[in-house]
């Protein structure tokens, strides 16, 4: 959503008065002592390099103040508070002798006292200084600290014998100093051998098998984390190995070096010792070989409470499995058996087990399942026991939202849901959604005189089911259940009244996904049938107001004040009344007799105006056509995100789509009906038949702790063919609005170099790149710089505006470029998010007058969101 606010110039010079006031009033030195330093910077060096790495220099204990874009704002904050408000308070107070009694009178005594607590006295100094940042006075004893941590550090990374110091640097600005840390670091130690000392057979066979892979090996420098990662590394493969009950405190290294080498020749010779199983008793730690366990019994109870006996339940056997149940079993055996990786004589597998509970939690019809192993140590056998604990059948949901967009001033959106769980026994899920909007929108065309006189409704039907529905074939094999295979079915249906066209929309989705990874995932919509009706394509010129100015333009050269005479015929198409000396078109009669008669050549025109009548009809009868989508995609998306802490990390998004290729098939067999156009007909609607992929990259990078520099890039096209020569409104690009290019609104921009502000701009090929540095300011606020490029262009379609078409490299010269910053608040859950866009480069001027012509606040574009845009 977004929205354009004015900016007075008065209003701009009191804002820069009022900012120039505070930062003069604000001294950075106000609560530093003559004997003391203020902290200005750190910098750390290694053998006279300076270090650039976030991790080592995170290892320093006291940092200088924070800023902003270079500027202190919270020191400057905490030192706008009073130190003692309360004593400055009563020092005011009896300043004068008649000042306490005078206050008295006009409040009493126990308001002037609660006077000196209230926020205006104390609260507000408080504020500030919990927003604010006392100074950091430069304190040796953290320096010390930090030289004791830089000196672990350098030594886990085998610089044993580093020597490290710090100079102080005390700046030519009174009361501050700079800190350099500086390490001598030495010759490193390397590992000259690898050896094991093994007490379990099975153990010692297990770790030969994957000796190669080693992180620990002879020849590399001596470095503390690769034992840690070894260590993490072995333990995971010996739990993926049989060895269920494998403690990480078992592995152990003895670290040995040769003193009779020269001093810089410093070799270690590093012992791995791997101690048999250790159970702590009442008594005594008693130890045992570790074995490779297998699976005996694996049990199933779906109705498992807590304060019931397992005796209770009934059982039937499936396979490899017992499934307990209570009364009835309501759940498909093989349903259970699916979401369920262990099996019989089968080994011991941790990621089996790590699988299971994603499997069954995916179901979404049981709750938080509870696995437990138990060892029959002396045959090395296991009995897994799988508690489950199902969800209600049936649950009722709604939400309720208040909008605000482009369309709308304000909108209220109601949406209730029922929820039916496990519908044939085989954790399918059917979901029923539905949707109640209102709003207000002051659009001149809507004659509705009410407040709330827009409004849209629809309803959503979607059955989800855990495993690929395919009818004949087996995909198992293909697609393991481990991939967590979904089959999803839907269907839609949705209505507008004074929103556009008033479009009526039905979808049917047919889709199947599964996620082999983390960081992969793959979806493939086989069906994904729409189809849209505009139920009142007339109301097209209330609607583009640009598109009917320009008619509207032309038409004033045949208005019936000037050119009755010649064309009589045309005195009807215009309202206006004996006072103006400009009419304009009715709509639609008015547009529509008028656009006939440029075109069909019942009156003559000029050959820009013919085009310029040619290319609104063309715009018009487009948008304004039904769409009848038949199409199929699939969709790829990468992502390696470790967490929403990481700021590490990059995400990738591929998607195809072909849409018309079957009906086209079919139209060799089956022949349709066409329309005046050639055009084949499915209920009495031309099909759409496009190809259109898209390309969407997210990188993030940290450039420190706190601070993250964002970029995505973007690329899309459709291209129309065979019964199709422009691609539906539906599936179309746009520019502009909160998430894409910021200092335009939605809609708003392009195609290409054309200006058509009030319309739903929209094209066939998109090309996008958002760069967003990101910062803390104060607390749980955030803030950005961003800068926007792209644009939306015509191409392989029937649009003939040159300015509006993509021709080549020549056409980049109309990417916008849109800049500016934005304040964000994290309320832990969501992101509430405010941008404020400049136009920078605005392709729709003229060449000339591209750069900076409307970068002002009056033509700054605010944008309201949820959660970053990328």
């Amino acid at each position: 959503m977004g929205k354009t606010f004015r900016f007075t110039k008065s209003t701009i010079r009191i804002s820069l008065l009022l900012i120039a006031l505070v930062v003069n009033s604000c001294n950075t030195l106000k609560r530093v002592d003559d004997d003391e330093l203020l902290l200005k910077k750190n910098t750390i060096y290694a053998d006279s390099i300076e270090v650039k790495s976030e991790e080592i220099k995170s290892l320093i204990v006291q940092e200088p103040n924070t800023t902003l874009l270079g500027y202190p704002l919270r020191l400057n904050l905490h030192n706008l508070a009073k130190k003692n408000p309360d004593s400055s308070y009563q020092v005011w107070l009896h300043e004068s002798a008649q000042r306490e009694q005078r206050l008295i009178n006009f409040l009493s005594k126990k308001q002037v006292d609660r006077l000196g607590k209230s926020f205006l006295v104390s609260g507000l100094s408080e504020w500030l200084k919990k927003v604010g940042e006392a100074p950091a006075i430069l304190d040796t004893t953290k320096t010390r600290r930090t030289l004791e941590r830089l000196r672990a550090y350098y030594g886990s990374k085998g610089y044993f014998n580093n020597n490290t110091t710090y100079e102080i640097d005390t700046l030519s600005k009174k009361r501050r100093a700079m800190v350099a840390y500086k390490v001598d670091l030495g010759h490193p130690f390397m590992i000259d051998s690898v050896s094991k000392k093994i007490a379990s057979r099975a153990i010692d066979s297990i770790y030969t098998l994957h000796k190669a892979e080693s992180f620990v090996k002879s020849g590399d420098q001596f470095d503390l984390t690769k034992f840690a990662s070894e260590r993490e590394r072995l333990s995971t493969i010996f739990r993926n190995s049989g060895i269920y009950n494998f403690q990480e405190s078992s592995i152990s290294y003895d670290i040995a070096t040769d003193t009779t080498k020269l001093a810089n020749d410093q070799k270690m010779n590093i012992e791995l010792n791997i101690d048999n199983f250790k159970r702590r008793g009442d008594s005594a730690v008693t130890s045992a070989e570790y074995k490779v366990y297998k699976f005996d019994k694996i049990n199933i109870y779906t109705d498992y409470l807590y304060d019931e006996r397992d005796s209770e339940q009934k059982f039937i056997r499936y396979g490899d499995y017992t499934i307990f149940y209570r009364n009835k079993l309501r759940f498909k055996p093989k349903t259970l058996a699916n979401a369920v990786f262990f099996e019989k004589d089968s080994i011991y597998k941790d990621i089996d087990r790590t699988r299971t509970y994603r499997q069954i939690t995916s179901l979404g019809v049981f709750k938080y399942p509870t696995i437990t192993s138990t060892p029959n140590d002396s045959a090395a056998v296991l009995d897994a026991n799988i508690y489950l604990a199902a969800r209600p059948k049936y649950s009722l949901g709604t939400s309720f939202e208040v909008t605000r967009s482009n369309i709308q001033q304000v909108g209220l959106a109601l949406s209730p849901s029922l929820q039916a769980r496990n519908l044939f026994g085989g954790a399918e899920n059917l979901n029923l959604a539905g949707r109640l909007s209102i709003g207000s929108s002051n659009d001149p065309s809507i004659i509705d005189s009410r407040f709330f006189n827009i409004q849209e409704f629809g309803a959503d039907l979607t059955l989800d089911i855990p495993r690929f529905w395919f009818p004949f074939i087996n995909t198992s094999k293909i697609i393991p259940s481990y991939t967590l295979p979904r089959t999803r079915i839907s269907v839609g249906t949705s209505f507008q009244k004074n929103i556009g066209l008033d479009k009526q929309a039905f979808s049917t989705v047919l889709g199947y996904n599964w996620t082999p990874s983390d960081f992969i995932k793959h979806n493939i919509e086989l069906l994904n049938i729409q189809f849209v009706k505009n139920v009142n394509p007339d109301r097209f010129f209330n609607v583009y107001q640009n598109s009917y100015e320009q008619l509207d333009a032309v038409a004033d050269n045949f208005d019936s004040y000037n050119d009755a005479i010649n064309y009589p015929e045309l005195t009807r198409n215009f309202e206006t009344s004996e006072s103006s000396d400009d009419p304009s078109l009715r709509i639609p009669l008015g547009t529509t007799d008028f656009t006939n008669a440029i075109l069909n050549g019942t009156v003559s025109s000029t050959a820009d105006e013919f085009q310029t009548v040619s290319r609104i009809e063309e715009r018009r009868q487009r948008l304004t056509e039904d769409n009848l989508i038949f199409a199929s995609n699939y969709t790829l998306n990468l992502n390696n995100r470790e967490g929403l802490t990481d700021n590490q990390f990059y995400q990738f998004r591929f998607k195809f789509e072909s849409a018309g290729n079957v009906l086209s098939l079919l139209s060799n067999i089956v022949p349709f009906n066409e329309n005046d156009s050639g055009d084949q007909l499915v209920f009495s609607v031309p099909y759409s038949q496009y190809l259109k992929t898209e390309f969407d990259y997210v990188k993030y990078w940290a450039t420190s702790r706190t601070n993250v520099l964002a970029f995505r890039s973007f690329f899309g096209i459709a291209i129309p063919y065979g019964n199709s020569d422009n691609i539906p409104f539906v599936r179309s690009y746009f520019a502009g609005g909160a998430n894409d290019i910021r200092a335009w609104s939605p809609y708003s921009l392009g195609p290409g170099s054309t200006d058509a502000i009030n319309d739903f701009n929209e094209a066939n090929l998109k090309i996008e790149l958002n760069l967003e540095y990101r910062f803390p300011v104060i607390g749980n606020m955030k803030g950005a710089l961003f800068a926007d490029a792209g644009n939306i262009w015509n191409v392989f379609d029937n649009v003939e505006d040159p300015a509006a078409t993509f021709t080549g490299f020549k056409s980049l010269e109309d990417v916008a470029l849109g800049t500016g910053f934005g304040l964000r608040y994290d309320f832990t859950y969501f992101i509430l998010r405010a941008d404020l866009g400049f136009k920078t480069y605005n392709p729709a001027e003229e060449m000339s007058k591209r750069w900076f012509r409307d970068y002002n606040f009056a033509n700054a574009v605010l944008q309201i969101g949820i959660n970053y845009p990328f």
